[in-house]
């Protein structure tokens, strides 16, 4: 080997100047690539908690201090949808097995389920409507015990451990007047069941309210006719506390596949004992009777015939044969126009004005009195103090509340964020509904199937 061949190659400073800028060149390529993979890493980290989290905890709503929450918000639409779903049901299976025509609220209910805002908005509203009742019941001293919601919880899931309580008769406060007797200085029978004639209708057909308004006046006495006989059951077995717990067991089960957790019905049940507490100290001055006119009407339709009728009237005409002669509200016109006892928010604003406005029996409207049914002259019978039914009774304190919380919202500054319409699930529905069936369908199913085989099979 020659000298020359046996020397080492001469590494110029070019040479290590190059190397140098090309390990630069790949550390730098190598640190951008794992900060672009981190950047992605972070950025699919924060959208994850962002979806998971971070959205899950912004308001939808304001009461107060108080921030209603996404995570509050999105369960408790997935459980009005299945609400709305068993109502679905249970109405196709009237219609299936009894015949009834319920394709009215089964189209409402589809158009609900449908339309997912609907129902956002109206678990958006309760959801308001449920933080007022605690704010309010909170500021007012208004608690509820672990003892009250324990049996409220138990009668709610029909676990009644100290026996079935029979219900109470209801007792009556105020007992119904004796009509005035210059009543029947103006008519000679007892008015009919309190109807509503084309006046009383704000919006409705007037074919509905014609129907609604009694054709022919009661008789003062009622023959009861025989109730039907029943068949003696046989004795179901006895609810236990094992029984009901194993019940709150699977309602907690069913409750977190919606996403709530097992205090969920406590809480909810509470704050319904806390409306209603806080409902009935509310409500608590609200009548339980009103002034009520009894009055008879002449409806026309013209102004022309409506001076015609007033002429034969102001001549001695009797009240009672014009209206069956010229009113065009057939209902009343066959009972001489007679239409009952009724009080206010019964009938159109004009109407009621006039009708409340009359003083003494016999008075009746000197002008027609326009509604949107056409024109009324009004003759007052009797007007007098008198008791609310009970459900006129408990719309009047379901009216009252309503006016607390619609000024409560102002009080407690309410405020709603839109926010909540990109977060209403649209889930469940019909689809996963069916599937859900055809599921419990196949696991039944299976279930039959592996008891035969375990039955059939022989033992060795």
């Amino acid at each position: 080997m020659s000298q020359e061949s046996g020397k080492k190659p001469v590494v110029h400073k070019k040479h290590v100047a190059r190397l140098q800028r090309e390990r630069q060149q790949s550390r730098l390529i190598l640190y951008t690539f794992f900060g672009i993979l981190g950047a992605v890493v972070l950025l699919l980290l924060y959208g994850w908690l962002d979806a998971q989290y971070f959205q899950l905890q912004r308001p939808i709503a304001k009461v107060g201090d108080v921030n209603i929450l996404v995570k509050d918000f999105e369960p408790r639409v997935r459980l009005q949808r299945q609400q709305l779903l068993n109502d679905y049901t249970q109405y196709a299976q009237y219609a299936q097995v009894f015949g009834i025509d319920v394709e009215a609220q089964l189209q409402q209910i589809a158009g609900s389920l449908n339309s997912p805002e609907i129902v956002g908005e109206q678990v958006v509203e309760q959801m308001i409507r449920e933080e007022l009742v605690r704010q309010e019941a909170a500021k007012r001293g208004i608690t509820v015990s672990e003892e009250e919601l324990n049996k409220a919880i138990e009668e709610a899931f029909g676990y009644f451990p100290n026996g079935t309580p029979t219900a109470a008769p209801t007792a009556t406060s105020f007992v119904t007047p004796e009509i005035p007797a210059e009543a029947f200085a103006v008519v000679s029978v007892t008015p009919p069941p309190s109807a509503t004639p084309q006046a009383a209708t704000e919006a409705g057909s007037t074919e509905e309210a014609e129907a609604a308004t009694a054709t022919t006046a009661p008789t003062n006495t009622a023959v009861p006719t025989a109730g039907p006989t029943f068949t003696p059951q046989p004795t179901s077995t006895p609810y236990t506390a094992d029984a009901f717990q194993e019940t709150l067991n699977e309602t907690d089960e069913g409750l977190l596949k919606f996403g709530f957790d097992e205090e969920f019905y406590r809480s909810f049940f509470k704050t319904q004992l806390l409306e209603q507490k806080l409902k009935d100290e509310i409500t608590k001055e609200v009548k339980s009777t009103e002034t009520q006119v009894w009055a008879r009407h002449i409806l026309v339709a013209d102004a022309v015939t409506a001076e015609d009728v007033l002429n034969r009237l102001a001549n001695g005409a009797d009240f009672g044969e014009l209206a069956k002669e010229f009113s065009t509200d057939t209902g009343s016109a066959v009972n001489g126009g007679d239409l009952g006892w009724f009080g206010p928010n019964m009938m159109v604003p004009e109407f009621e004005a006039a009708a409340f406005a009359l003083e003494k029996s016999g008075d009746y409207t000197l002008e027609p009195v326009e509604s949107q049914f056409g024109f009324h002259i009004i003759q007052l019978i009797a007007k007098q103090e008198r008791p609310l039914s009970e459900s006129q009774l408990s719309l009047a304190i379901d009216v009252e509340f309503q006016k607390w919380i619609n000024e409560a919202r102002e009080k407690y500054s309410v405020e709603v964020f839109d926010i909540w319409r990109q977060r209403v699930p649209n889930t469940p529905n019909f689809v996963t509904a069916a599937t859900e069936s055809a599921e419990l369908q196949l696991t039944a199913q299976a279930e039959a199937l592996e008891q035969f085989i375990s039955t059939e099979t022989p033992q060795p």
